[in-house]
């Protein structure tokens, strides 16, 4: 008996030790996030947030940036944090992040979830080919046809919803998954964003192409936190004075560039009102 007792305190002491460990990580986390800001992005949707090489670009990450100076954050104060589709309402509702700008469409089904600040920009869902495909010109043209898009997108739900009799949908991760699909002739086509679509044609050196004939209007908020309204006014504020001073078109010229892709003048640049 003595000895099984001491085999339980053992065991007991090496789980008090286990806990302690693990109570001090996630103490030493929380300091090395202590007065810095964590913002998600996507990390692989080239001319809108995009990781290379340890930093981020595109014109998601200009907006943060600049949203974030507005609240009083350096650039190294701070935290990038990858955002995929179908993970940006559980990072909101369990604290991963402040904030979240990633391509991230308000929509009300979302709006049960988590709040938005915003707009900040509006896209419009497009497609992408390969540039010596000549039989998708718009989307009256899919019929049988393959597509991409990716897994928790409002575009793959457009796909759902108007073309399901018409069209094969694959579903993939990310958009880089799509590209390589496309450019491989697993499907014909991508759907998203018209201006997620410039960046990756951007990317492909001229074998990809857009059609340019957008079928919906998507407005990109900052997702936050549900009922936040407090955040939400202080971040339109910065995107409203991004768009005064100009900051936000030389965003989207920059992040463009070379793509002949020029947001639609019916809708930007948006005033920023939502979630307040």
């Amino acid at each position: 008996m003595i000895i099984s007792l001491r085999r339980l305190g053992r065991k007991a002491l090496a789980c008090v030790c286990a806990l302690a460990c693990l109570v001090s990580l996630a103490a030493c986390g929380s300091d090395e996030e202590a007065g810095k800001i964590r913002i998600g992005i996507k990390f692989d949707q080239p001319g809108l947030g995009f990781k290379k090489s340890g930093t981020y670009v595109g014109f998601d990450v200009d907006v943060a940036r600049y949203v974030a100076r507005q609240l009083g954050y350096s650039e190294d104060q701070i935290i990038w944090k990858e955002a995929p589709s179908k993970q940006r309402e559980a990072m909101l509702q369990n604290g991963d992040v402040d904030m979240i700008l990633a391509t991230y469409s308000i929509t009300d089904a979302r709006k049960n979830a988590v709040s938005f600040a915003g707009p900040y920009f509006v896209a419009g869902q497009d497609l992408l080919v390969r540039k010596d495909d000549t039989s998708i010109n718009g989307p009256e043209d899919l019929n049988g046809k393959r597509l991409c898009s990716v897994t928790g997108s409002t575009s793959a739900t457009t796909v759902k919803e108007k073309f399901a009799n018409e069209v094969q949908l694959m579903e993939q991760p990310g958009y880089a998954e799509c590209a390589t699909a496309l450019f491989s002739g697993i499907v014909d086509a991508v759907t998203t964003d018209d201006i997620i679509l410039a960046g990756l044609a951007s990317a492909s050196r001229g074998k990809l192409r857009v059609v340019g004939k957008p079928f919906t209007q998507e407005y990109y908020g900052v997702g936050i936190k549900k009922g936040d309204k407090e955040f939400a006014r202080k971040i339109n504020a910065a995107i409203n004075g991004m768009i005064e001073d100009g900051a936000w078109q030389r965003a989207v010229t920059d992040n463009t560039k070379g793509t002949g892709y020029k947001p639609n003048a019916q809708y930007n640049p948006p005033k920023a009102k939502e979630g307040e």
